[in-house]
């Protein structure tokens, strides 16, 4: 046993580390109430917030994870496209260099460029064009509102529903939501 506290190995020896090294490269922080290490190779280098497709994505939450912040991506879509971009599961979106982070985007932007299957995508066959596409951030909700107007246009029930501001999915209205527009027939006095 040669200075180590390491039984089996007789070779071990602790590492020795320069104090002020060793503060610099690891940061600590606190996510959702637990203690959770990140080792930073340099510390002007850790982003804590990106702004990536005009979402401000959180630096210190695992990549998987912080890449739903954007609206269009999910779980399991944002986990596709980091194995896609080969990029690290375990890693902090902070860590990331630009070129991973332009690759990230140019995956989510063209997903069937990479191979990404289309029943994968939230946008398969578009009324207008009929093509298969994913809409992220602002056009999710430019898409939403184009669809809502074209169900009004062409006054096909939904589109009704959806104007009156009643349940559109076939629900009962009796007696729930009732707080929002009044529907029905007026009382006589």
């Amino acid at each position: 046993m040669s200075g180590g506290a390491c039984p089996q190995c007789e070779n071990w020896a602790e590492p020795q580390l320069d104090d002020t090294a060793a503060l610099r490269n690891v940061l600590v922080m606190e996510s959702n109430n637990e203690d959770a290490s990140v080792v930073v190779p340099d510390k002007n280098q850790f982003q804590h917030i990106l702004r990536l497709l005009n979402t401000n994505v959180e630096g210190k939450r695992k990549i998987m994870y912080s890449l739903t912040a954007i609206k269009g991506v999910g779980r399991r879509f944002s986990n596709l496209v980091c194995k896609k971009a080969d990029i690290d599961l375990n890693k902090r979106a902070g860590e990331l260099t630009n070129d991973e982070l332009e690759r990230i985007v140019n995956i989510m932007q063209a997903p069937s460029q990479y191979k990404i299957p289309n029943w994968f995508l939230n946008r398969q066959k578009d009324p207008k064009d009929g093509k298969n596409t994913h809409s992220l951030s602002n056009a999710v909700d430019n898409k939403l509102r184009e669809d809502l107007e074209r169900l009004k246009k062409i006054r096909a029930h939904r589109g009704l529903r959806h104007y009156w501001g009643i349940r559109v999915r076939g629900q009962h209205t009796k007696t729930t939501g009732r707080r929002g527009k009044s529907v029905g027939v007026a009382k006589k006095k």
